[in-house]
């Protein structure tokens, strides 16, 4: 009698097991690592097409100027195009330049003595001119003015003057300075006004075709012992580098018009 075997039967398949998730624990209960990613592969293409790109734009560049006609180039000595008329001011005469003027012969600038006129017996110069220590001196503390005007830039004064008899006598002074840090000439004139319209008893009046020029008369006369006394009148403007003086003494009391005449006359030869 034959044995009966039994039906052979499948194994039960195993239970699929759950995907893992970073930070899921394991059976054993530990955690397992992360699988690290693959990194650069991404930036390699990235960087391969830019060059491609770059080798592309290259050449294309190269072949369109090659396919150019070549420019052709300035000559190295061609004349340079002359300037319209008109753009370009046209330079002033020796005459009416006034920097040529003053750097000249300053003693030509100043006025010349009248016909009725006499010359000087005391000269505050020599021959027409007046040197930094002489100058110093017609203030009244010479030591002080002398440093004074150094620092200012003095450059040098002409001087010129006459006598009308019986009237008055006429002392001009033209003082230059250099004016490489400073404007002197504007500070000197301003502060000669100062002092004049400081004086009792003083009129004054602008001096026409000046800026800032004006003409004084003192009605107060000044006396030394032993002396008549003295009536004065003085006019201060300036022109570029140049500041003028203008003193007058007489018996009398000085006109308006004898000193607003004199330093116009005189700005005008400036």
């Amino acid at each position: 009698m034959e044995q009966e075997t039994e039906p052979e039967t499948e194994p039960e398949a195993e239970p699929e097991a759950e995907p893992r998730t970073e930070g899921s624990e394991s059976a054993d209960g530990t955690v397992p690592e992360p699988r690290p990613r693959r990194r650069g592969r991404t930036t390699a293409l990235i960087c391969t097409a830019a060059v491609l790109g770059l080798v592309a734009g290259v050449c294309a560049g190269y072949l369109v100027q090659a396919d150019r006609e070549p420019t052709e180039l300035p000559s190295l000595a061609r004349p340079l195009a002359a300037p319209a008329k008109g753009e370009v001011p046209q330079r002033l005469p020796a005459a009416q330049d006034r920097r040529v003027r003053t750097d000249g012969d300053l003693r030509e600038l100043l006025l010349e003595k009248p016909r009725d006129a006499e010359a000087l017996e005391w000269s505050e110069g020599e021959d027409g001119w007046m040197d930094l220590a002489t100058y110093a001196e017609t203030y009244q503390r010479p030591g002080e003015q002398f440093d004074a005007l150094l620092d200012d830039e003095f450059r040098r004064a002409a001087v010129g003057g006459w006598y009308v008899d019986g009237s008055y006598a006429v002392s001009i002074r033209l003082i230059q300075f250099r004016q490489e840090e400073v404007l002197m000439a504007g500070d000197k004139v301003a502060g000669a006004k100062y002092w004049a319209a400081a004086q009792e008893d003083t009129d004054s009046w602008p001096v026409p075709g000046t800026g800032d020029g004006r003409a004084y008369v003192h009605g107060l006369p000044t006396s030394e012992p032993g002396e008549p006394p003295v009536y004065t009148a003085e006019a201060h403007a300036r022109r570029g580098d140049v500041a003028m003086e203008i003193w007058v003494n007489g018996d009398k009391r000085i006109s308006k018009k004898t000193i607003l005449d004199l330093a116009e006359r005189q700005m005008e030869r400036l």
